[in-house]
């Protein structure tokens, strides 16, 4: 018998207004309809987990992307794990656990002529827990992966830099590095994430760019004493998720034929103003240096090629998978997303929805 009744109700959270500046209450609208049981060919999903990333905010404006912005009105885009609770296809059985764009809701219905669409696919426990599937076997591990092996074409004994260290992509592209022979050094905030990074996952070292500089010192410079410690012969590969300060500063360091990787600029998705791109951008014409973004949708043909060397390193333990899961179901979503923009999340952002 099908768990789902005429009263089971899908809580769901709206995009109601295009935030300016941080998003906050007032961007969100609360609501909740009817669960049905899905049509010839359709799969109804119960939503486990969500989540949660920088690039949500971007698809909240309004304005020319890699993808359509989120409509007023509609259910807040999200990626995010669950199991199967009915279904009327014979690729998908009750009690599959599966992956996809479940967007931010309890229940997600996906119908026939949208399976392949909305990236619903089965995912396999036994090479990852539900939320490494939302990390390192997910979407940022697939980023990762292929921004680091593909654009950033990593070569042993070379050098890279990664910001955002500690989260999410910079993790695996962290790890990922170390394993491909490279020197790793990343950018992280905080004293906790720094340690964590060179004490758990290898790398090299780690610059702490919240650490307050010395007096006479200004931020960045700080910053930039730190690669000048840890990357005496300069930077081969710049794996950047942040944006603004910090790229402008890796950008004064960087080697002949170096490649920056494009991958995120969180210090900038929260700008009421123009967006601060590199001034040290000529630093790429004087080291014949090359940058270029990533988005993972491009490789997509290839995720099965990532996920299981990716899961192969998880199962022999040269890579490791944090993630930090907040519970609170989807009332919790607009207080969660905030956690992105202040640094408050140690690893890889993901919102309880429901347990199996």
């Amino acid at each position: 018998m099908s768990p789902i009744t005429t009263h089971t109700i899908n809580h769901q959270v709206r995009l109601a207004a295009r935030p300016q500046g941080l998003p906050t209450a007032a961007n969100w609208q609360l609501t909740e309809e009817p669960v049905a049981e899905p049509a010839d060919g359709g799969v109804l999903v119960k939503v486990l987990a969500i989540s949660l990333d920088p690039a949500m905010r971007g698809w909240m404006n309004e304005g020319k992307s890699y993808i359509p912005p989120v409509d007023l009105g509609a259910v807040m885009r999200a990626g995010g794990v669950g199991v199967v609770v009915a279904t009327r296809n014979p690729d998908f059985a009750v009690g599959d656990f599966v992956a996809g764009g479940t967007d931010v809701q309890e229940y997600w219905s996906v119908a026939s002529g949208q399976i392949a669409r909305s990236g619903l696919h089965k995912i396999d426990l036994r090479l990852g827990t539900l939320t490494q599937w939302l990390n390192v076997l997910g979407m940022p591990g697939m980023t990762g992966y292929f921004g680091l092996v593909d654009v950033g074409q990593p070569q042993a004994g070379e050098t890279l830099v990664v910001s955002g260290a500690a989260g999410a992509v910079g993790q695996t592209v962290g790890q990922l590095a170390k394993i491909k022979g490279c020197r790793v050094v990343g950018i992280a905030g905080g004293p906790a994430k720094c340690a964590w990074v060179v004490k758990e996952l290898g790398y090299d070292a780690c610059i702490d760019y919240k650490q307050p500089a010395p007096e006479g010192v200004a931020k960045w410079d700080a910053v930039r004493e730190g690669l000048k410690q840890h990357c005496p012969e300069g930077v081969d590969i710049y794996f950047d998720n942040v944006g603004g300060e910090i790229l402008d500063t890796v950008l004064t360091r960087i080697r002949r034929k170096a490649r920056i990787v494009i991958c995120g600029a969180i210090s900038q998705y929260n700008a009421t103003g123009a967006v601060q791109g590199p001034k040290n951008y000529l630093s790429l014409l004087v080291n014949r240096a090359r940058m270029e973004g990533i988005v993972a949708f491009d490789y997509a043909a290839r995720y099965p090629q990532a996920i299981a060397e990716l899961a192969g390193y998880l199962k022999d333990g040269r890579m490791q998978s944090r993630e930090d899961v907040v519970q609170g179901g989807v009332q919790a979503f607009p207080e969660t997303l905030t956690k992105l923009f202040t640094g408050e999340n140690f690893g890889k952002l993901v919102l309880e929805i429901d347990t199996a």
